[in-house]
């Protein structure tokens, strides 16, 4: 045995020897084992590839303790089996080389892998839990500071997504407003969220702090419609200057336009006489009303977009609203709050391959119909609707790097138009016909009040609101009563603000509920029934009451409200003009609880319009 040997090292040294074994290490480490042959292996590899065995000058310094090597001759064919040799350097100062035996992997990887699967493993998934578990109270941290509003219990990893409805999100806020107070906070996942309830508090947090709770959170989803650093739209564009310039644009462009003025007012009129010959061809035999009207509200849209009206049994068209109805529920439900909150859950192939089919077919859809456009757009032209205007501020700020207007940006502004501006003003519709066929009485004092002040020999317009007290309250009763969208749009904090002397941090998410506020027990008088009076005084004259939000407030309210009130007027009365609608004969009488689609519609019915 050679001098420097270490005695624990225990090797058969004899010549006769059928092999030279490794016989014990009780006292060396698993991993120094393993790197010492490791690094015997990479000498011998190199050594080979340099076209010889190098020289002891040459060999770079083995891994592991040095003094895992030995001498001897290489090991009988019987042995093959159990080791393997290994050549590797001698010690410091020594230019001579060794033959090692080793055990091979039956020994030690076989052993070691059962280490792996059995106790390892165990030990590896309880600090993942660990580990988790950490990382799961560092993002609810927050909720103990002293002044954060108070909520239920999260659960790790999910918080209080299991907890909540989303199918009825503003039963559930119901519930807890209750337990809470006004003001209360949730966990989506590692999401902080605070919820604001009734009309101080939603005020408050809107008007009174608007420049601190306007900001829009991320919504990782929206990214596989298009959305990005330069493509935000305007509805969920973050609060800043690309939002202020998109939002300025589209109320100018929409005045230029005609919003407001009698060129406009005669394209929804024009279009509200479209829908009143659809309903006559019925007649008077039942149907269900939602498709015409969804119809309708989209031409207005359309014309206002592309200067464009579409036949109602245009293939294109009826494609079109369908995907517009299957991506409104996509929007709802559970699986889209989880991918929103956990965002990894997006890089997975599969998932984002699969996440909202309906919508993106619907912004394929407004791609063609957008390519198809521009083919017929002439720059030197005056705009011939909204989408010519954005094209012509696209060419003028084309050097202008920090400008929003750009074509990914336009495709996303039309596509948040037409789904705001087309489906909450069909929606809405649809609850006034359910609820006139319903309330047969409120029918017929709206049909009375028409006679009084249009009469049959002409259209209905905008000025006649101011005469016809009664029909406005009706139209207001019924938004409120419909509540189409009991959620505004998330809010987000982009500072630390104090709202009912609560803290909120910056970067919250603010759920505000304007459902509580639109059926407020403590501010109207029916809130859960269909009541036109809350809308008018002692005297029968139109009141308008600080509670009415269903456009939100601040200044993220709805840019689309003035156009929605000119549709609404204009087709409820020229539907009322024309037609008394009833219960068809047999069917029975048809619920006035809703949907949520997200937005709350009206459960399907049929109505029988008959000409008056």
């Amino acid at each position: 045995m050679r001098s420097n040997l270490p005695p624990r090292l225990l090797l058969s040294q004899h010549p006769s020897s059928r092999a030279r074994k490794l016989q014990s290490f009780p006292s060396a480490p698993a991993a120094s084992l393993v790197e010492a042959v490791e690094g015997a292996l990479g000498a011998v590899s190199r050594g080979r590839a340099g076209g010889g065995s190098p020289s002891a000058a040459a060999r770079p310094a083995p891994r592991g303790p040095w003094w895992f090597r030995a001498a001897g001759a290489a090991p009988a064919s019987g042995q093959a089996s159990c080791c393997r040799a290994v050549r590797v350097p001698g010690p410091p100062g020594d230019s001579s080389s060794e033959r090692l035996c080793v055990p091979r992997s039956p020994v030690v990887g076989k052993a070691s892998m059962g280490l792996l699967n059995g106790d390892a493993l165990l030990s590896v998934a309880i600090a993942v839990a660990v580990f988790l578990l950490l990382v799961d109270l560092m993002h609810r941290r927050q909720r103990w500071a002293a002044r954060y509003p108070p909520g239920p219990m999260p659960v790790p990893g999910l918080g209080n997504l299991l907890q909540l409805d989303f199918q009825n999100l503003p039963y559930s806020f119901y519930k807890l407003r209750h337990q809470f107070g006004d003001v209360f906070s949730l966990q989506f996942a590692w999401t902080p969220v605070v919820v604001f309830n009734g009309l101080v508090a939603v005020r408050e947090a809107l008007v009174n702090h608007g420049e601190d709770t306007s900001d829009r959170p991320p919504v990782p989803t929206n990214e596989l419609m298009g959305f990005g650093p330069k493509a935000k739209g305007v509805i969920g564009a973050p609060y800043g200057p690309g939002w202020r310039e998109q939002r300025r644009f589209s109320v100018s462009t929409l005045r230029n336009l005609g919003l407001g003025k009698k060129s406009l007012e005669q394209w929804v009129t024009e279009e509200a006489t479209c829908l009143c010959d659809a309903f006559a061809n019925h007649a008077g035999h039942p149907f269900n009303p939602s498709a015409l009207l969804s119809k309708a509200v989209c031409n207005v849209i359309a014309s206002l977009i592309y200067a464009h009206r579409f036949e109602y049994n245009d293939p294109i068209f009826i494609r079109m609203l369908k995907f517009l109805e299957d991506a409104l529920r996509e929007d709802s439900g559970l699986l889209l709050q989880v991918l929103n909150s956990m965002p990894v859950l997006l890089h997975i192939p599969w998932v984002a391959a699969n996440v909202l089919p309906a919508q993106r077919s619907f912004m394929a859809l407004l791609n063609e119909l957008l390519t198809e456009h521009k083919t017929t757009w002439d720059p030197d032209e005056p705009p011939r609707g909204l989408a010519d205007a954005f094209l012509a501020e696209v060419h003028k700020t084309k050097e202008k790097s920090e400008s929003s207007f750009n074509d990914e940006n336009l495709r996303l502004v039309i596509s948040e138009l037409f789904t705001a501006g087309m489906v909450t003003t069909s929606i809405t519709m649809s609850w006034a016909l359910l609820l006139m066929i319903l309330h047969p009485d409120v029918q017929c004092r709206v049909h009375q009040e028409i006679d009084e002040v249009i009469g049959q020999g002409r259209r209905p317009e905008m000025g006649d609101q101011a005469h016809m007290p009664f029909t406005n309250a009706v139209i207001h009763e019924v938004q409120r009563f419909g509540d189409i969208v009991p959620m505004s749009v998330p809010h987000m904090t982009s500072r630390d603000t104090e709202v009912q002397g609560f803290l909120i941090p910056k970067g919250t998410i603010l759920f505000i509920n304007l459902s509580s506020v639109l059926k407020d027990e403590t501010i109207w008088e029916k809130p859960f029934h269909f009541h036109p009076e809350h809308f008018l005084d002692a005297e029968g004259c139109f009141v308008k009451r600080e509670a009415f939000m269903p456009f939100s407030a601040g200044p993220r309210i709805c840019l689309g409200e003035p156009l929605a009130r000119m549709e609404l007027f204009l087709f409820f009365t020229c539907l009322l003009q024309r037609f008394s609608f009833s219960v068809p004969k047999g069917n029975p009488q048809p619920s006035d609880r809703g949907m949520s689609l997200p937005l709350v519609a009206p459960s399907p019915y049929e109505i029988c319009a008959v000409s008056r």
